[in-house]
């Protein structure tokens, strides 16, 4: 079996599609650069199950990650029709890396762990939290 450990940085945001069976895939590219003068190698993942679905929304363009997988071959046929193969990780494993910049100001990075579904990030009207705007001070 073949394995791969890269460390990059996202290309684009993360996409989000669903298959035919509902099982949810996270798409998304990580760029690897081998240095000045050299040529950057850009990966197509794909984090398959409820994980991709949880940290798509922190798979945005410029995040630094590292990503362990296999690597596969895909065959396809590009618009002007010549045949293509390009070498694809499947995730098995990923690691955010540092912060990101939002609005010029470095955060600390996001959790490890799978984050907390979206409709948990918003407290309810009879939380204890302190003070209307204690959402405020969430930096996601």
């Amino acid at each position: 079996m073949n394995s791969i450990t890269v460390t990059g940085n996202l290309g684009k945001d993360s996409e989000l599609r669903r298959l035919p069976n509902c099982d949810p895939v996270c798409s998304f590219s990580v760029a690897d650069s081998l240095g000045k003068d050299k040529p950057t190698i850009w990966w197509s993942c794909a984090l398959w199950g409820k994980r991709g679905e949880s940290l798509q929304q922190y798979l945005v363009k410029g995040q630094q990650v590292t990503v362990v997988g296999n690597v596969t071959e895909r065959e396809w046929t590009d618009k002007d029709g010549q045949k293509r193969k390009s070498m694809d990780i499947r995730v098995n494993d990923l690691a955010l890396q540092g912060g990101r910049k939002e609005s010029g100001e470095a955060h600390a990075s996001a959790p490890a762990a799978a984050p907390a579904p979206a409709s948990q990030k918003t407290a309810p009207a009879s939380s204890n939290f302190s003070g209307p705007d204690a959402d405020e001070d969430i930096p996601f």
